[in-house]
Protein backbone atom coordinates (compact mmCIF):
# COMPACT_ATOMS: atom_id res chain seq x y z
CA UNK A 1 0.00 0.00 0.00
CA UNK A 2 1.35 3.42 -0.96
CA UNK A 3 1.18 5.44 2.40
CA UNK A 4 2.04 9.20 2.17
CA UNK A 5 5.02 10.11 4.14
CA UNK A 6 3.85 10.95 7.94
CA UNK A 7 2.51 7.23 8.11
CA UNK A 8 5.76 6.00 7.12
CA UNK A 9 7.30 5.10 10.70
CA UNK A 10 3.83 2.87 11.27
CA UNK A 11 4.88 -0.93 10.59
CA UNK A 12 2.56 -3.27 10.09
CA UNK A 13 -0.56 -1.08 11.02
CA UNK A 14 -2.05 -0.66 7.49
CA UNK A 15 -5.67 -1.03 8.99
CA UNK A 16 -4.93 2.16 11.14
CA UNK A 17 -3.17 3.83 8.64
CA UNK A 18 -6.18 3.68 6.07
CA UNK A 19 -9.19 4.61 9.18
CA UNK A 20 -6.58 7.58 10.19
CA UNK A 21 -6.09 8.76 6.19
CA UNK A 22 -9.66 8.39 5.70
CA UNK A 23 -10.29 10.99 8.79
CA UNK A 24 -7.64 13.29 7.67
CA UNK A 25 -9.93 13.77 4.37
CA UNK A 26 -12.62 14.87 6.32
CA UNK A 27 -13.88 18.75 7.28
CA UNK A 28 -14.93 17.99 10.53
CA UNK A 29 -13.00 14.49 11.84
CA UNK A 30 -14.45 13.18 15.30
CA UNK A 31 -13.11 15.39 17.97
CA UNK A 32 -11.37 12.59 20.52
CA UNK A 33 -9.86 9.42 19.78
CA UNK A 34 -8.36 6.64 21.74
CA UNK A 35 -5.19 4.91 20.38
CA UNK A 36 -4.66 1.35 21.79
CA UNK A 37 -2.00 -1.13 21.89
CA UNK A 38 0.31 -3.01 22.97
CA UNK A 39 4.08 -1.31 23.84
CA UNK A 40 6.18 -0.53 20.86
CA UNK A 41 3.24 -1.08 18.51
CA UNK A 42 3.17 2.95 18.19
CA UNK A 43 0.47 4.19 19.65
CA UNK A 44 1.99 7.68 20.07
CA UNK A 45 3.75 7.64 16.17
CA UNK A 46 0.17 6.84 15.04
CA UNK A 47 -0.87 10.14 16.93
CA UNK A 48 1.46 12.48 15.95
CA UNK A 49 1.21 10.88 12.28
CA UNK A 50 -2.44 11.54 12.53
CA UNK A 51 -1.90 15.55 13.99
CA UNK A 52 0.80 15.25 10.75
CA UNK A 53 -1.91 14.94 8.80
CA UNK A 54 -4.73 17.13 9.97
CA UNK A 55 -2.65 19.88 9.65
CA UNK A 56 -0.65 19.34 6.41
CA UNK A 57 -0.46 22.06 3.94
CA UNK A 58 -1.32 20.32 0.73
CA UNK A 59 -4.92 21.44 -0.54
CA UNK A 60 -5.31 17.79 -1.89
CA UNK A 61 -6.94 15.67 0.77
CA UNK A 62 -5.94 12.27 -0.28
CA UNK A 63 -2.27 13.81 0.58
CA UNK A 64 -2.16 15.13 3.28
CA UNK A 65 0.23 14.00 5.71
CA UNK A 66 3.14 14.92 2.92
CA UNK A 67 5.77 15.32 5.54
CA UNK A 68 7.16 18.12 2.90
CA UNK A 69 4.95 21.35 4.07
CA UNK A 70 6.12 23.69 7.03
CA UNK A 71 3.10 21.98 9.06
CA UNK A 72 4.40 18.20 8.59
CA UNK A 73 8.17 19.64 9.17
CA UNK A 74 6.91 21.59 12.43
CA UNK A 75 4.57 18.63 13.94
CA UNK A 76 7.20 16.14 13.30
CA UNK A 77 9.31 18.09 15.37
CA UNK A 78 7.54 18.68 17.86
CA UNK A 79 7.51 22.54 17.27
CA UNK A 80 4.50 23.01 15.87
CA UNK A 81 2.65 26.24 17.85
CA UNK A 82 -1.01 24.27 17.40
CA UNK A 83 0.07 20.79 19.08
CA UNK A 84 0.95 20.00 22.15
CA UNK A 85 1.93 16.78 23.06
CA UNK A 86 1.95 15.95 26.75
CA UNK A 87 4.27 12.99 28.13
CA UNK A 88 5.15 12.03 31.40
CA UNK A 89 7.92 10.05 33.10
CA UNK A 90 6.61 10.22 36.25
CA UNK A 91 4.06 7.34 37.69
CA UNK A 92 1.15 9.74 36.89
CA UNK A 93 0.14 12.91 35.25
CA UNK A 94 -0.76 15.62 38.04
CA UNK A 95 -4.10 17.10 37.53
CA UNK A 96 -2.49 20.56 37.40
CA UNK A 97 -0.78 19.31 34.12
CA UNK A 98 -4.64 18.51 32.82
CA UNK A 99 -5.66 21.38 33.98
CA UNK A 100 -3.16 23.61 31.71
CA UNK A 101 -4.12 21.80 28.74
CA UNK A 102 -7.75 22.51 29.02
CA UNK A 103 -6.60 25.85 29.61
CA UNK A 104 -4.72 26.20 26.25
CA UNK A 105 -7.94 24.46 24.25
CA UNK A 106 -9.72 27.46 24.97
CA UNK A 107 -7.42 29.08 22.13
CA UNK A 108 -8.43 29.07 18.38
CA UNK A 109 -5.77 27.67 16.39
CA UNK A 110 -3.32 30.03 15.74
CA UNK A 111 -1.80 28.81 11.85
CA UNK A 112 -3.22 25.30 11.46
CA UNK A 113 -6.59 24.13 10.67
CA UNK A 114 -6.79 22.21 14.08
CA UNK A 115 -6.00 22.75 18.22
CA UNK A 116 -4.27 19.26 18.75
CA UNK A 117 -3.64 17.72 21.80
CA UNK A 118 -1.87 14.29 22.32
CA UNK A 119 -1.80 12.29 25.52
CA UNK A 120 0.46 10.08 25.85
CA UNK A 121 0.48 7.29 28.55
CA UNK A 122 -3.55 8.75 29.35
CA UNK A 123 -3.43 5.62 31.46
CA UNK A 124 -1.51 7.47 34.50
CA UNK A 125 -3.89 9.56 34.55
CA UNK A 126 -5.53 9.14 38.40
CA UNK A 127 -9.17 9.44 38.62
CA UNK A 128 -9.54 12.88 39.69
CA UNK A 129 -7.69 14.30 36.22
CA UNK A 130 -9.51 11.98 34.04
CA UNK A 131 -13.02 13.69 35.37
CA UNK A 132 -11.28 16.99 35.02
CA UNK A 133 -10.35 16.15 31.36
CA UNK A 134 -13.74 14.50 30.82
CA UNK A 135 -15.83 17.81 30.99
CA UNK A 136 -13.57 19.76 28.12
CA UNK A 137 -13.95 16.31 26.45
CA UNK A 138 -17.71 16.18 26.73
CA UNK A 139 -17.99 20.11 25.61
CA UNK A 140 -15.01 20.22 22.98
CA UNK A 141 -14.02 24.31 22.06
CA UNK A 142 -14.45 24.09 17.81
CA UNK A 143 -11.61 23.11 15.95
CA UNK A 144 -10.42 21.12 19.17
CA UNK A 145 -9.36 17.39 18.73
CA UNK A 146 -7.88 15.54 21.56
CA UNK A 147 -5.57 12.13 21.12
CA UNK A 148 -5.13 9.49 24.00
CA UNK A 149 -2.99 7.04 24.13
CA UNK A 150 -3.09 3.99 26.63
CA UNK A 151 -2.09 0.56 26.64
CA UNK A 152 -5.97 -0.80 26.20
CA UNK A 153 -9.41 1.12 25.93
CA UNK A 154 -9.75 -0.91 29.96
CA UNK A 155 -7.10 1.24 31.26
CA UNK A 156 -8.81 4.48 30.67
CA UNK A 157 -11.86 5.11 32.39
CA UNK A 158 -15.48 3.89 30.46
CA UNK A 159 -16.71 7.80 30.72
CA UNK A 160 -13.30 9.31 28.35
CA UNK A 161 -13.31 5.70 26.05
CA UNK A 162 -17.05 6.06 25.15
CA UNK A 163 -16.76 9.69 23.94
CA UNK A 164 -13.33 8.48 22.13
CA UNK A 165 -13.03 6.64 18.45
CA UNK A 166 -11.37 3.81 19.28
CA UNK A 167 -8.22 3.25 16.71
CA UNK A 168 -6.65 -0.31 17.63
CA UNK A 169 -2.54 -0.66 16.51
CA UNK A 170 -1.34 -4.41 16.97
CA UNK A 171 2.30 -6.07 17.41
CA UNK A 172 3.84 -5.52 13.97
CA UNK A 173 5.42 -8.24 11.94
CA UNK A 174 9.41 -8.94 12.97
CA UNK A 175 10.20 -8.45 9.37
CA UNK A 176 8.31 -4.94 9.28
CA UNK A 177 10.14 -3.42 12.14
CA UNK A 178 13.19 -4.76 10.10
CA UNK A 179 12.28 -3.42 6.85
CA UNK A 180 11.42 -0.08 8.82
CA UNK A 181 14.85 0.27 10.45
CA UNK A 182 16.35 -0.60 7.19
CA UNK A 183 14.30 2.36 5.17
CA UNK A 184 14.45 4.68 7.74
CA UNK A 185 17.35 4.79 9.55
CA UNK A 186 19.68 2.57 7.20
CA UNK A 187 20.69 -0.52 9.38
CA UNK A 188 22.45 -3.54 7.89
CA UNK A 189 19.25 -5.50 7.13
CA UNK A 190 20.83 -8.75 9.57
CA UNK A 191 21.37 -6.02 12.20
CA UNK A 192 17.69 -4.78 11.97
CA UNK A 193 16.06 -8.51 11.85
CA UNK A 194 18.13 -9.52 14.83
CA UNK A 195 16.47 -6.44 16.70
CA UNK A 196 13.21 -6.52 15.48
CA UNK A 197 13.15 -10.25 16.81
CA UNK A 198 15.02 -9.93 19.94
CA UNK A 199 12.84 -6.62 20.75
CA UNK A 200 9.72 -8.56 20.12
CA UNK A 201 8.83 -6.68 17.83
CA UNK A 202 8.89 -3.34 19.64
CA UNK A 203 10.06 -0.82 17.30
CA UNK A 204 11.63 1.74 20.04
CA UNK A 205 13.41 -0.73 21.71
CA UNK A 206 14.48 -2.43 18.10
CA UNK A 207 15.84 0.73 16.96
CA UNK A 208 17.98 1.24 20.20
CA UNK A 209 19.51 -2.42 20.07
CA UNK A 210 20.34 -1.74 16.78
CA UNK A 211 22.11 1.22 17.02
CA UNK A 212 23.55 0.81 20.91
CA UNK A 213 26.08 -2.24 21.03
CA UNK A 214 26.15 -1.50 24.97
CA UNK A 215 22.32 -2.33 24.78
CA UNK A 216 22.64 -5.21 23.21
CA UNK A 217 25.44 -6.68 25.97
CA UNK A 218 23.21 -5.68 28.51
CA UNK A 219 20.25 -7.64 26.78
CA UNK A 220 22.52 -10.59 26.34
CA UNK A 221 23.51 -10.89 30.43
CA UNK A 222 19.55 -10.64 30.85
CA UNK A 223 18.47 -13.35 28.93
CA UNK A 224 21.60 -16.10 29.64
CA UNK A 225 20.64 -15.31 33.58
CA UNK A 226 18.99 -18.24 33.51
CA UNK A 227 21.40 -20.68 31.40
CA UNK A 228 24.00 -19.49 34.23
CA UNK A 229 22.38 -20.32 37.43
CA UNK A 230 23.26 -23.73 38.69
CA UNK A 231 23.07 -23.45 42.58
CA UNK A 232 21.17 -21.17 45.35
CA UNK A 233 24.41 -19.02 45.59
CA UNK A 234 23.86 -17.99 41.98
CA UNK A 235 20.25 -17.75 41.90
CA UNK A 236 20.80 -15.48 44.71
CA UNK A 237 23.81 -13.86 43.16
CA UNK A 238 22.19 -13.10 39.89
CA UNK A 239 19.62 -11.55 41.60
CA UNK A 240 21.48 -8.85 43.03
CA UNK A 241 23.28 -8.51 39.62
CA UNK A 242 20.51 -8.41 37.61
CA UNK A 243 19.23 -5.25 39.93
CA UNK A 244 22.76 -3.48 40.23
CA UNK A 245 22.88 -3.46 35.93
CA UNK A 246 19.27 -2.20 35.86
CA UNK A 247 20.09 0.43 38.01
CA UNK A 248 22.85 1.67 37.08
CA UNK A 249 21.95 1.24 32.92
CA UNK A 250 18.66 3.85 34.34
CA UNK A 251 21.09 6.05 36.09
CA UNK A 252 23.46 6.31 33.22
CA UNK A 253 20.74 7.37 30.77
CA UNK A 254 19.73 9.83 33.10
CA UNK A 255 23.01 11.75 34.25
CA UNK A 256 23.37 12.94 31.09
CA UNK A 257 19.79 14.03 30.13
CA UNK A 258 19.45 15.52 34.05
CA UNK A 259 23.08 18.10 33.41
CA UNK A 260 21.46 18.98 30.26
CA UNK A 261 18.06 19.81 31.83
CA UNK A 262 19.36 22.01 34.54
CA UNK A 263 22.26 23.61 32.28
CA UNK A 264 19.09 24.71 30.03
CA UNK A 265 16.75 25.70 33.22
CA UNK A 266 20.17 27.81 34.76
CA UNK A 267 20.43 29.35 31.09
CA UNK A 268 16.25 30.19 30.97
CA UNK A 269 17.07 32.44 34.42
CA UNK A 270 19.79 34.17 33.22
CA UNK A 271 22.69 32.10 35.28
CA UNK A 272 25.78 30.61 34.36
CA UNK A 273 26.22 27.26 35.59
CA UNK A 274 28.72 27.70 38.19
CA UNK A 275 26.90 30.47 39.72
CA UNK A 276 24.87 30.51 43.09
CA UNK A 277 20.95 30.21 42.78
CA UNK A 278 19.31 33.27 44.69
CA UNK A 279 16.92 32.25 47.23
CA UNK A 280 13.91 33.54 44.75
CA UNK A 281 15.08 31.47 42.42
CA UNK A 282 15.63 28.09 43.94
CA UNK A 283 12.13 26.78 43.99
CA UNK A 284 12.45 26.40 40.23
CA UNK A 285 15.30 24.12 41.07
CA UNK A 286 14.07 22.25 43.38
CA UNK A 287 10.88 21.55 41.09
CA UNK A 288 13.30 20.63 38.36
CA UNK A 289 15.20 18.07 40.82
CA UNK A 290 11.66 16.71 42.35
CA UNK A 291 11.14 16.39 38.72
CA UNK A 292 14.26 14.67 37.87
CA UNK A 293 14.16 12.28 41.04
CA UNK A 294 11.04 10.45 40.03
CA UNK A 295 11.67 10.18 36.39
CA UNK A 296 14.58 7.99 37.36
CA UNK A 297 12.72 6.31 39.71
CA UNK A 298 10.34 5.27 37.52
CA UNK A 299 13.14 4.64 34.60
CA UNK A 300 15.12 1.97 36.87
CA UNK A 301 11.45 0.26 36.64
CA UNK A 302 11.42 0.39 33.36
CA UNK A 303 14.58 -0.96 32.85
CA UNK A 304 13.74 -3.76 35.16
CA UNK A 305 10.69 -4.14 33.91
CA UNK A 306 11.81 -4.61 30.15
CA UNK A 307 14.21 -7.00 31.53
CA UNK A 308 11.37 -9.33 32.47
CA UNK A 309 10.14 -9.02 29.06
CA UNK A 310 13.69 -10.39 27.90
CA UNK A 311 13.28 -13.35 30.24
CA UNK A 312 9.43 -14.37 29.16
CA UNK A 313 10.55 -14.03 25.87
CA UNK A 314 13.47 -16.61 26.88
CA UNK A 315 11.61 -19.32 28.59
CA UNK A 316 8.29 -19.00 25.44
CA UNK A 317 11.83 -20.32 23.13
CA UNK A 318 12.21 -22.92 25.72
CA UNK A 319 8.93 -23.95 25.81
CA UNK A 320 8.23 -24.26 21.68
CA UNK A 321 11.66 -26.07 21.56
CA UNK A 322 10.29 -28.70 24.59
CA UNK A 323 6.76 -28.98 22.19
CA UNK A 324 8.25 -29.25 18.83
CA UNK A 325 6.13 -26.49 17.57
CA UNK A 326 8.49 -25.02 14.88
CA UNK A 327 8.00 -21.91 15.73
CA UNK A 328 10.56 -19.29 14.73
CA UNK A 329 12.53 -17.74 18.22
CA UNK A 330 12.63 -14.52 20.18
CA UNK A 331 16.66 -15.51 20.44
CA UNK A 332 16.84 -17.36 17.48
CA UNK A 333 20.60 -16.81 17.79
CA UNK A 334 20.78 -19.11 20.85
CA UNK A 335 18.65 -21.78 19.32
CA UNK A 336 21.77 -24.36 20.39
CA UNK A 337 22.20 -23.17 24.30
CA UNK A 338 18.38 -23.08 24.57
CA UNK A 339 18.00 -26.73 23.19
CA UNK A 340 20.31 -27.67 25.77
CA UNK A 341 18.54 -26.48 28.30
CA UNK A 342 14.99 -27.54 27.34
CA UNK A 343 16.32 -31.18 26.94
CA UNK A 344 16.86 -30.68 30.70
CA UNK A 345 13.48 -29.43 31.81
CA UNK A 346 10.40 -30.59 31.40
CA UNK A 347 7.36 -28.04 29.61
CA UNK A 348 5.36 -28.27 33.13
CA UNK A 349 8.62 -26.50 34.62
CA UNK A 350 8.82 -24.04 31.96
CA UNK A 351 5.60 -22.51 32.15
CA UNK A 352 5.83 -22.61 35.89
CA UNK A 353 9.20 -20.47 35.58
CA UNK A 354 6.68 -18.22 32.81
CA UNK A 355 4.09 -17.56 35.88
CA UNK A 356 7.44 -16.93 38.13
CA UNK A 357 8.70 -14.16 35.78
CA UNK A 358 5.31 -12.59 35.70
CA UNK A 359 4.77 -12.84 39.18
CA UNK A 360 8.00 -10.64 39.79
CA UNK A 361 6.55 -8.11 37.17
CA UNK A 362 3.41 -7.64 39.54
CA UNK A 363 5.42 -7.56 42.56
CA UNK A 364 7.82 -5.00 40.92
CA UNK A 365 4.74 -2.79 39.94
CA UNK A 366 3.68 -3.30 43.59
CA UNK A 367 6.86 -1.35 44.70
CA UNK A 368 8.02 -5.00 46.71
CA UNK A 369 11.70 -4.51 46.84
CA UNK A 370 13.03 -5.27 43.91
CA UNK A 371 15.86 -7.48 45.39
CA UNK A 372 13.29 -9.26 46.99
CA UNK A 373 11.09 -9.87 43.84
CA UNK A 374 14.33 -11.09 41.89
CA UNK A 375 15.33 -13.41 44.31
CA UNK A 376 12.22 -15.40 44.95
CA UNK A 377 11.92 -15.27 40.68
CA UNK A 378 15.61 -16.54 40.26
CA UNK A 379 15.13 -19.33 42.82
CA UNK A 380 12.03 -20.75 40.27
CA UNK A 381 15.11 -20.98 37.48
CA UNK A 382 17.35 -23.58 39.83
CA UNK A 383 17.96 -26.60 37.47
CA UNK A 384 15.13 -29.16 37.40
CA UNK A 385 17.24 -32.02 39.54
CA UNK A 386 17.54 -29.52 42.48
CA UNK A 387 14.14 -27.95 42.23
CA UNK A 388 12.99 -31.77 42.22
CA UNK A 389 14.76 -33.91 45.06
CA UNK A 390 13.68 -34.31 48.53
CA UNK A 391 14.69 -32.39 51.70
CA UNK A 392 18.31 -33.89 52.42
CA UNK A 393 18.54 -35.38 49.55
CA UNK A 394 22.07 -34.81 47.91
CA UNK A 395 21.92 -34.02 44.32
Amino acid sequence: MSVAPAWAELAGQEAAVRQLSRAATMDSPTHAWLFTGPPGSGRSNAARAFAQALECEVEDPALRGCGLCHACLTVHAGTHADVKVMATENVTYKIDEIRELISLAQDRPSSGRWRIFIIEDADRMTERATNVLLKAIEEPPARTIWMLCAPSPADVLVTIRSRCRPVGLRIPSVQSVADLLVDRDGLDPALALFAARASQSHVGMARRLARDEGARQRREAVVHLPLRIQATSDAVALAKELVEVTQEEAKSSAEVRNVEEKAGLLRALGLGEDEKVPPKLRHHVKRLEDSQTARNKRSVHDTLDRAMIDLTGLFRDVLALQLGTGAELVNEHLRDDLGSYAHGATAERTVARIDAVATARRRLAGNVPPLLALEAMTMSFLPDRILDRRPGEQV
